[in-house]
């Protein structure tokens, strides 16, 4: 059995999609790839198995949709599937149907979607679209070698697959996470083509780079604008022996010079202390530089400082809102004063921490919106944070946000393909040429005279230099991205 993995490329004037490996979707000017994850584990897995795997990202491999029919028409699997988001999730439906009458005479093909949005409105796309089978939950590694299992060998689905059958939309009952993640093969990254994704990313220092993930997904899982938290309701970590073992691999075989790892929060505590103590004793920590997400008042100076010893550079914080009540509604679970206070022991320990933020919230008045720029300013501007990510929030289906939007009146539009981060789609008390100019003030703080003066003071090495004109670039698409018609840089302090 022939088994396709595929991101079809995805015509728009709004730039490139970031869609794999992605809890956010977004349009970038400039092209940004990230090594998708689970997707790779699903092809290594496959191929493990015994079924032949072909890894056709035609986004990252910058081909035409002509080229892409073409590519799926040479090769004649017997099923495509493709991870889906919400504001593509429409042209998936179009691509779907194209692959279907493509194959309509010629060979037997089906097709599956997987994703967070199918996962909470999995009947919609059976409904729209000439799709197969839809596999709902995070686990969808597991899920597609059961489905490949069942139609070549009539093996029992995994719970979590919706399908039709007899004309009647059919499910096996709600999807489980039950697997232990160290039962997955280390990721063939030859077969799924990682030098596609090591260079043409943000959070690279050191090339090449890649990911892996220590974690599906993220330890605190509450806050509820986040999608992923609907295809990963339990934290479910690897073995820290494992995740030390597969860097071994990366850095030995692959010459790997920096590595994201992408869980949505790192395990902390004596997971962490035992893989940071591994990081040291192998030597790993001279040899590569890691990245990772972590939470806000999750560590102490000194766990900080252990984890510098083992080779981190980059963390990522989410900050999400200057406003203690927005913080409150989202479910963050966190004060502003613990977030200065991390980025301050962070910083002080030697990090270069990323902060992300959001504007658009439906309650936040625009003098809220304005606090919550200059807060993430003056982080930036002391040094505290050394880059960061400013976006439109979205409700994503599923989450417990869409479902207040839904209850409350508050939702512009259930048109999904707006739903990219690129405008507001829930009302509020401030204009969206507003939220787009806040957007835009912080990314202009990498002009400010004390940031590029602190950033300049830094540079220690030929790699600082390229990083900060990487950085620039990136910059000056993030302008493009949320250029707003006024240019008025209305957050000055």
């Amino acid at each position: 059995m022939k088994v396709m993995i595929a991101y079809p490329p995805l015509d728009s004037d709004k730039g490139v999609p970031l869609l794999g490996q992605n809890r956010q979707f977004q349009w970038f000017k400039n092209p940004t790839y990230i090594y998708p994850v689970v997707p790779a584990q699903a092809a290594t897995l496959l191929n493990k198995n015994g079924y032949e795997v072909i890894w056709s990202d035609g986004i990252a491999e910058d081909w035409s949709y002509e080229q892409f029919l073409e590519h799926v028409n040479q090769e004649k699997p017997d099923i495509v599937a493709m991870e889906t988001k919400t504001p593509v999730v429409k042209q998936h439906w179009k691509i779907v149907n194209d692959l279907k009458q493509m194959a309509n005479g010629k060979w037997q093909m089906a097709t599956a979607l997987f994703g967070d949005h199918v996962t909470a409105l999995p009947q919609e796309s059976l409904e729209n679209s000439q799709v197969d089978y839809i596999l709902t939950g995070g686990n969808y590694d597991f899920q597609l070698l059961s489905l490949c299992n069942h139609l070549t060998k009539n093996g029992e689905l995994e719970p979590g697959v919706w399908f039709r059958k007899n004309g009647d939309i059919k499910s096996t009952g709600l999807f489980e996470l039950k697997q232990s993640l160290d039962n997955s093969p280390p990721i063939d990254r030859e077969l799924t083509k990682w030098q596609l994704y090591s260079e043409k990313n943000g959070n690279y220092k050191f090339l090449p780079g890649t990911y892996i993930m220590s974690a599906r997904d993220c330890w605190w899982g509450k806050c509820i604008f986040c999608s992923w938290t609907t295809i990963y309701p339990q934290y479910k970590m690897r073995n820290p022996q494992n995740v030390l073992d597969e860097i071994g691999n990366l850095v030995d075989k692959y010459k790997i010079k920096e590595i994201m790892d992408d869980s949505g929060s790192l395990p902390t505590g004596k997971w962490l202390q035992e893989f940071c103590m591994g990081m040291i004793e192998r030597g790993y920590n001279q040899r590569v530089i890691l990245d990772c997400n972590m939470r806000f008042g999750a560590l102490s100076l000194d766990e900080y400082k252990l984890m510098k010893r083992a080779g981190f550079r980059l963390l990522l914080f989410g900050l999400e809102s200057g406003n203690q009540e927005t913080l409150d509604r989202i479910n963050k679970g966190l004060t502003l004063e613990e977030i200065e206070e991390s980025c301050r022991l962070a910083s002080k320990a030697g990090f270069d921490p990323h902060i992300t933020v959001m504007f658009g919230y439906p309650w936040e008045t625009e003098q809220e919106v304005k606090k919550t720029a200059q807060f993430a300013r003056y982080l930036m501007r002391k040094g505290y944070a050394s880059t960061l990510q400013a976006t439109i929030v979205i409700p994503y289906p599923g989450t417990p946000l869409f479902e207040e939007c839904k209850k409350n009146g508050w939702l512009k539009t259930l048109d999904w393909k707006r739903y990219d981060m690129k405008e507001p789609v829930m009302k509020t008390p401030v204009s969206d040429e507003v939220l787009k100019e806040a957007v835009q003030s912080l990314y202009k703080v990498a002009f400010h005279p004390e940031f590029i003066a602190r950033k300049l003071l830094n540079v220690r090495s030929i790699e600082d230099v390229k990083f900060l004109g990487r950085a620039a670039f990136k910059v000056g698409g993030h302008l493009l991205d949320f250029k707003s018609r006024s240019g008025e840089n209305w957050v000055r302090k």
